[in-house]
């Protein structure tokens, strides 16, 4: 009998020491995602512009990718590429002019929810259609506003919250963390509006970066020599900021129209004109001209961006606060990127879409207590297009055999395991910016690219000799093998990854 009962006592606690560590291998995950946020304007990346210490915690709590890379640079395309784990051509959402996410297509957030866990999308969301496989989601309409923005339930009405975009997304996240089920595992993705144009900070970031003069960067005078793609773009500083659009200088007296400004409280409006004015005021008065006042232009939009990111980080901190408060730190996956890369004057320009590095290269930081080593390092090359099956990875569950990317959770837990040899990119857009068409490769050393339809052209760079992409080496004498070589693991990933209109493209030509 005592025989019996001691076997029924430890087949009980082999039961609950098994359910114990099934529990343990689930762990809660919180993607935070940003809009435009370059990683030139992070101090966990080197960054001089600014400190960025909420996003620099989870860097140094976990790991920073210093080549973390996106498929397709612009912003609905590559949420579509995180939630699917597939290009864009694969997924359907190519471009954010033409392009419908088709919701009832398998995403890692509805393997997780079958798996047991608890989904929700707050924020930003940007796909044209409303998010499908959430327990919740409260989402920004389009672009969404930074001050008293307007959501979209899951009710089907709309509803306008008053503050400042960033702390009303933490706000609601938090919310919901507050009501979701504390007995399973959950999955929240926050998509905040900023850095996106057209930078508005909250009004206490108003005037931070107003003392700082912010060097011009050394290709920011670039006349694109042996670069038409670059050379027809629509996207400088010089040429495209607007100064009332852009840069919140509207002439005095005038009536602003604005309704990211005409939306404002008193209080908030009375901030921005306080704020705003003087500058437009300083300005008139000045009446610059030519390179004074594209440089005048530059300053502004540094003061204005940074302003914004600082009130983002701001905000992630609030949301790692509240992990810490309610002992979830330990066993919460912690993912933050921007959903691209960004140009902060490099080449003169300000917004993304090239295969450019500036653009290509996103930050991304990942914390996850007990699996990353605290202060890792990562230069192994990833992709946004690698989240969905590294989070199903983690949770202990299947990766769909239609996912195309691959979980960096290896990399991450093995010296010996190593991230990807070449990377594929391809941007469709063929309207905004003026941004031709193109696709490519990369490898830790070179990168090739095919443009289209604007422009017909190739560029070869070597990152190494020439790591601001200003000389094209396609075509020149001496570059005929790497050439090859490169056209040959381009044809190789545009075949794995049955990415049919390249496939014609290189045909063709």
């Amino acid at each position: 009998m005592r025989k019996q009962l001691f076997l029924l006592v430890l087949s009980l606690f082999t039961s609950l020491s098994i359910f114990a560590q099934q529990k343990k291998k689930q762990p809660n995950i919180l993607i935070i995602v940003s809009d435009d946020h370059a990683y030139q304007a992070i101090s966990a990346y080197g960054s001089k512009l600014m400190q960025t210490p909420n996003i620099d915690r989870i860097a140094r709590e976990g790991a920073i990718f210093k080549k973390a890379y996106v498929t397709n640079s612009i912003c609905g395309p590559s949420r579509a590429v995180l939630l699917t784990g597939k290009y864009s051509h694969k997924n359907g959402f190519k471009d954010n002019e033409n392009s419908h996410f088709d919701g009832s297509q398998d995403t890692f957030i509805k393997q997780l929810r079958a798996g047991g866990y608890q989904t929700a999308w707050v924020g930003k969301w940007h796909l044209e259609s409303q998010p499908q496989g959430f327990d919740f989601w409260q989402i920004l309409p389009a672009q969404g506003h930074y001050y008293n923005p307007d959501f979209l339930m899951m009710d089907g009405t709309q509803k306008q919250i008053e503050g400042y975009v960033s702390d009303i997304t933490a706000d609601v996240a938090e919310n919901w963390l507050e009501k979701r089920n504390p007995e399973k595992p959950f999955c929240l993705v926050v998509g905040h509006k900023a850095t996106h144009r057209t930078w508005l900070p909250a009004p206490e970031d108003m005037g931070r970066f107003d003392k700082v003069t912010f060097p011009v960067p050394a290709n920011f005078y670039d006349t694109y020599q042996n670069r038409e793609a670059a050379r027809v773009q629509d996207m400088s500083v010089e040429k495209t900021m607007l100064m009332g659009y852009d840069l919140k200088m509207f002439p005095a007296g005038e009536e602003i129209k604005d309704g990211t400004i005409t939306r404002m409280n008193a209080a908030q409006r009375a901030k921005f004109d306080a704020y705003y004015q003087p500058i437009q005021a300083d300005l008139q008065a000045r009446n610059l001209t030519g390179r004074a006042l594209t440089e005048w232009k530059y300053q502004r939009y540094l003061r204005d961006y940074l302003s914004t990111a600082a009130s983002l980080d701001r905000s992630i901190g609030r949301t790692l606060d509240y992990l810490d408060k309610h002992q979830l730190t330990d066993n919460t996956i912690v993912i933050y990127l921007s959903d691209q890369g960004f140009f902060m004057g490099e080449h003169g320009w300000f917004d993304k879409r090239f295969m450019y590095e500036e653009s290509f290269r996103t930050p991304m930081v990942m914390r996850y207590p007990g699996v990353i080593k605290p202060g890792t390092v990562s230069n192994d090359m990833v992709m946004n297009l690698d989240i969905a099956p590294t989070m199903l990875e983690a949770a202990g569950l299947p990766v769909p055999h239609q996912m195309q990317g691959q979980s960096f959770l290896p990399i991450l837990k093995n010296n010996n395991s190593k991230g990807r040899e070449a990377l594929y990119y391809h941007y469709y857009e063929n309207g905004e910016h003026a941004v031709s068409p193109h696709f490519g490769v990369k490898t830790s050393r070179y990168k090739l690219i095919r443009f289209y339809k604007r422009v017909e052209s190739w560029e070869l760079y070597d990152l190494q000799k020439d790591p601001q992409e200003m000389h094209n080496i396609y075509g020149q004498k001496g570059y005929e093998k790497i050439t090859a070589t490169l056209q040959n693991q381009l044809t190789s990933l545009i075949n794995k990854y049955e990415d049919e209109d390249a496939k014609k493209l290189l045909a063709s030509k």
